[in-house]
């Protein structure tokens, strides 16, 4: 694993009282010790002189990511709600916030957005905070593995970073069982180390 210094960037997915906490609408099993392993983490990465940075799905009230809506997930994460806002036992201070799947569209990677009807993709900001602090490896860990975390892996291996994922500080949401092992086996074959 490359070491933690100033050009490795630690990004942190979605722990979010939806996920995170066992009342949350969406609540993913094993993530109360990833919040425990991402606070290792976020101290690991600032002691380096890493940056860090978390990412947090915002939602709309209707949106077609809802199963409501067409989608689907049940309603989670909606703006400025109790579900969206990072878990009260995360340590949420050290760097920016990325905010995804505001105006509606799927928002499982941190780096983009795609519009559920069209498929079209959008960035978002989390790329250029990157490059513009000069960053060459990425640290993702977070929630959750067959998702968010995998997507934003990809999408940090396709924008040529290189990437491990954390093992201990990610959980999954296996609709079918597996798919957090298969997310990861995914991973290494594109090049992501996981740890």
């Amino acid at each position: 694993m490359p070491s933690l210094d100033s050009r490795t960037a630690l990004i942190v997915v979605d722990v979010q009282n939806d996920f995170a906490h066992p009342e949350g609408s969406l609540f993913v099993v094993g993530a109360e010790q990833v919040v425990a392993h991402a606070n290792e983490a976020i101290e690991e990465a600032a002691s380096a002189g890493g940056l860090i940075v978390y990412t947090q799905d915002w939602h709309p009230e209707h949106t077609p990511h809802f199963e409501r809506d067409g989608g689907l997930w049940p309603v989670h994460c909606v703006g400025g709600s109790w579900g969206a806002r990072f878990h009260d036992g995360l340590q949420t201070d050290a760097g920016p916030v990325v905010q995804k799947g505001v105006d509606g569209n799927d928002g499982y990677s941190g780096f983009s957005t795609r519009d559920p009807q069209s498929g079209e993709r959008q960035a978002t900001e989390l790329e250029s905070i990157l490059r513009d602090a000069s960053v060459e490896h990425c640290i993702v860990i977070g929630l959750a593995t067959d998702y968010c975390v995998k997507e934003t892996a990809v999408d940090a291996r396709r924008l040529g970073f290189t990437v491990s994922v954390r093992a201990d500080a990610i959980a999954a949401v296996n609709l079918n069982p597996g798919d957090g092992q298969n997310a990861l086996a995914e991973l290494a074959e594109l090049g992501v180390l996981i740890t």
